[in-house]
């Protein structure tokens, strides 16, 4: 044998195999479909339906329930007719698997699969069905019987506290009467053989009565609060209120009376909707009864506490207002006395007559407050709250008015120092100048002499402001200032024309070293041109010392380092 024919023997016993392998595999699934729809199709013959069908003909059913039953009797029936094919099917399947024919088997386990869905749900439908049917009858009974002691306990419990309902009870009887009806109702249907009818009006009547009950705890404690509660309330703010208008307190444009009478008619509404137990409307109204009560209970006690601070503070704000005008008046007096002298700058006597007019302006209000609290018409709380807001102006006031008597008592001792400032610069000015003379200079340079003539025009300008009727003492203030630097400025200048002259004669006498030196000759002619007749004494210095620092640099240094050093020990 040749390798090609080998290797088609092998392939060939390969295949055989693998097919009888397959077979194998196949044969067992489609044993275990077998199986299941064997088991499927069993439990739904177990269910033996037909005898349930046989005990509720018995039964005598009538209307929904007799028409439940006819519908899903014959979809239970139309399904059983397929319990023979389906059975066919299975043992064919089973017996061509059996002898491995396989896709003949696989045929009849399909057909028998779709059979079996599509009577499955319809047949597990009918059980459903067919058993509460069955038990629809005992049901009733259990569920009218545990209703009717329900509704006997609340009827037993409504008559015993019947007072406590009496607006809403014949609602309350309206209620009980028609569940009464809806009983025998459902009484007649289980009679009748309708327990899907009778079903329903049983839970209708469940309903009904876990409602009432629900509503009874809420109607006892509405009926308590609008007929006792809120009653009580208002008779007590319409007593208060009588009693504080009759000891003088005044309520303003508020008819406090009238607000009790539109409390009273909501109740009233309140109780109608209670009547019909419309639970939502009598608790909306209750709402507003109970907010506006709430609100004149507030009233009334804000009033209350307001007097006590009223009658305690009504003489002490008198006093105080009549001090802030006595001291009003005074300080405009003052502040007038004061502008024949001085120019008040800050609009202090306009300010001061506005505060004396806002002190009148509270004055009277005061007044006819006082007046409405002799008449009986005073509202207190408005009182105390325009009193405080007085008490606190009048001490902004105050402290204002002593402010600006404060600033104006200053103008006196600033004219004294203003007075003083001037004499001590006309000694300041003079006595630089005097300083500058007798150091024997070739002449005292232009520039100073303006800066001189400037400051003594300034001192003379000021000193006729300060001898006006009317003087601006902020304006000579700033001037003083202004004359202060001035002055320092000349003394410096004087101080630097000094030291430049003096360094000026200590540097051209130590130039006479270097009197061979022909540069140190020519800034010595140069600088004395500048000394004598330009009397620049800066600018001589510089000529001089630049020259000699060329020569023998740091001389110069050492020659000014030694006369600042001589005129701090002068100094000290």
């Amino acid at each position: 044998m040749s390798s090609t024919q080998s290797l088609l023997l092998i392939t060939l016993i390969i295949t055989i195999i693998v097919v009888v392998m397959a077979m194998l595999l196949i044969n067992r699934r489609q044993l275990h479909e077998i199986e299941e729809l064997d088991n499927e199709l069993g439990n739904m013959e177990d269910l033996h339906l037909e005898r349930a069908i046989g005990k509720l003909d018995q039964m005598e059913l009538a209307g929904e329930s007799l028409a439940t039953l006819n519908t899903w009797k014959k979809s239970y029936q139309k399904a059983a007719e397929l319990f023979p094919e389906i059975q066919r099917l299975i043992e064919d399947g089973a017996d061509e698997n059996a002898r491995y024919r396989l896709v003949k088997s696989h045929q009849s386990i399909k057909q028998a699969r779709e059979l079996v869905d599509s009577i499955s749900e319809d047949v597990k439908n009918s059980s459903d069905v067919f058993t509460q049917l069955l038990e629809s009858n005992r049901e009733n009974k259990a569920q009218y019987d545990e209703l009717m002691q329900s509704y006997r306990e609340i009827r037993k419990e409504i008559l015993a506290d019947s007072f406590d309902y009496s607006v809403a009870l014949e609602e309350i009887e309206n209620h009980l009467s028609a569940m009464e009806e809806d009983f025998a109702q459902a009484k007649n249907l289980s009679a009748q053989g309708d327990h899907v009818e009778a079903k329903r009006v049983l839970a209708k009547i469940r309903d009904d009565l876990t409602s009432l009950k629900a509503k009874l705890p809420e109607v006892k404690e509405d009926q308590h609060n609008l007929q006792t509660v809120f009653a009580d309330q208002l008779d007590e703010i319409a007593t208060g209120y009588k009693q504080m208008r009759d000891a003088k307190y005044g309520f303003g444009s508020l008819d406090v009376l009238l607000e009790i009478k539109q409390s009273n008619d909501q109740i009233d509404r309140s109780l109608a909707a209670l009547a019909q137990l419309d639970l939502e409307e009598t608790s909306k109204g209750m709402k507003k009864v109970e907010k506006e009560i709430k609100t004149l209970y507030g009233i009334l006690e804000k009033e209350y506490k307001a007097r006590p601070f009223v009658e305690k503070n009504q003489d002490k704000l008198q006093r105080l207002l009549t001090h802030q005008q006595t001291v009003s008046q005074q300080l405009i007096k003052k502040l007038r006395h004061i502008d024949e002298s001085y120019e008040l700058t800050h609009g202090e006597l306009d300010e001061s007559r506005e505060l004396e007019r806002e002190v009148h302006k509270m004055d009277s209000d005061y007044i006819r407050a006082s007046q409405r609290i002799a008449d009986g018409r005073a509202v207190y709380s408005e009182v105390q709250d325009d009193w405080i807001r007085i008490l606190s102006r009048l001490q902004e006031i105050g402290k204002r008015q002593q402010e600006l008597s404060e600033a104006v008592d200053g103008l006196y001792e600033a004219e004294e120092v203003a007075q003083r400032s001037i004499k001590e610069f006309k000694q300041q000015v003079s006595l630089v100048y005097r300083h500058l003379s007798r150091q024997n200079l070739p002449g005292i340079p232009e520039g100073f002499l303006q800066m001189y003539t400037l400051v003594i025009n300034e001192i003379s300008k000021t000193s006729g402001e300060l001898n006006q009727v009317r003087i601006n003492m902020e304006k000579i203030s700033e001037e003083l200032v202004q004359i202060s630097d001035d002055v320092d400025r000349l003394q410096r200048e004087a101080e630097d024309i000094i030291s430049s002259a003096s360094l000026f004669e200590l540097t051209m006498q130590y130039s006479n070293k270097f009197l061979d030196n022909e540069g140190v000759v020519r800034a010595r002619r140069n600088a004395m041109k500048l000394y004598d007749r330009d009397y620049n004494y800066k600018d001589a210095l510089d000529t001089i010392a630049t020259a000699v620092e060329r020569v023998e640099p740091g001389s110069y240094q050492r020659i000014e380092n030694s006369y600042y050093q001589e005129q701090k020990e002068l100094i000290d």
